[in-house]
């Protein structure tokens, strides 16, 4: 597939995208749950094939079910369980690897099996986290769609602006080790774009719990959290020697793939929120 069908699949599966996200997000509640759910489910299943691809041995099933459940957990926002499910995976793994036939490599299968469980379902659920604060503020629960639409604005903001200065001004690597094709130039244009998507919607939206600083600080630390976890995942696609985690997405590959940037701006946002502006 050439460089502008790819752009045009991107745009189109994008537009489709949005406004059930808004919708979803505006009702909260069950619904969102799912939406997420199932990103959590699919994304931690295109995490362990790539280990698998490496020739690597997490526990699937086990890593799948115990990231399901802790978005289930983030959605009830019970600490309790969540250290409870931490407690009985760390036994269960290490109980199970010492009947495992193959002795070999035993830190190598329980560390990559929480490490996918982290990464995917800790991550995402923080987009749970915030759709919920609400119910923790004291604040009215519809206000909770404009806060988990920060860090797509942020992180889709950045994304945008990356790729499109990048294309066209960028001289200097990022980090060419990692990703070749990342440059400062598009760095800053990210940034750039970033703040307008987001002054544009605090604007249009009239967030008022939202000061023009917070936008601006949300902004450029948003900004780095999603550069990092663009990186980070093409660290892992480099180890494994795979381009897309998967091909679920038309024009973005799997779900990894497209949400690699909110997994990092999610926890970021939910928590200055948290502790600084939706107080």
């Amino acid at each position: 597939m050439d460089k502008k069908m790819n752009m045009v699949y991107r745009l189109i599966t994008s537009l489709l995208f949005v406004p059930p996200l808004i919708y979803i997000a505006y009702n909260g509640g069950v619904y969102f749950l799912i939406l997420i759910e199932l990103g959590i489910l699919i994304g931690t299943f295109e995490f362990y094939e790539i280990l698998r691809a490496k020739g690597m041995k997490p526990y699937k099933k086990i890593g799948i079910t115990v990231a399901v459940i802790l978005g289930l957990i983030a959605y009830f926002q019970s600490y309790v369980f969540t250290y409870l499910v931490f407690t009985l995976l760390v036994m269960v793994l290490s109980s199970t690897e010492l009947f495992r036939k193959d002795q070999d490599r035993a830190i190598n299968h329980v560390g990559t099996t929480i490490f996918g469980i982290l990464y995917v379902s800790w991550l995402f659920g923080h987009l749970i986290f915030l759709r919920e604060l609400p119910t923790a503020t004291g604040r009215p629960y519809n206000i909770g769609v404009t806060y988990v639409l920060i860090p797509f604005f942020i992180a889709w903001g950045y994304d945008t602006g990356a790729f499109f200065v990048g294309r066209k001004f960028g001289k200097r690597k990022l980090l060419a080790r990692v990703s070749p094709s990342k440059t400062w130039e598009g760095a800053i244009g990210g940034v750039f774009v970033s703040f307008i998507f987001l002054f544009t919607y605090h604007k249009i939206f009239n967030l008022q719990f939202l000061t023009i600083f917070d936008v601006i600080v949300l902004v450029i630390f948003g900004s780095c959290f999603a550069q990092v976890g663009d990186l980070v995942e093409s660290l892992i696609k480099r180890d494994a020697q795979i381009k897309d985690t998967a091909s679920h997405i038309p024009g973005h590959g799997g779900v990894l793939d497209r949400f690699d940037s909110i997994l990092f701006v999610a926890p970021f946002v939910y928590y200055f929120l948290r502790f600084f502006a939706a107080r």
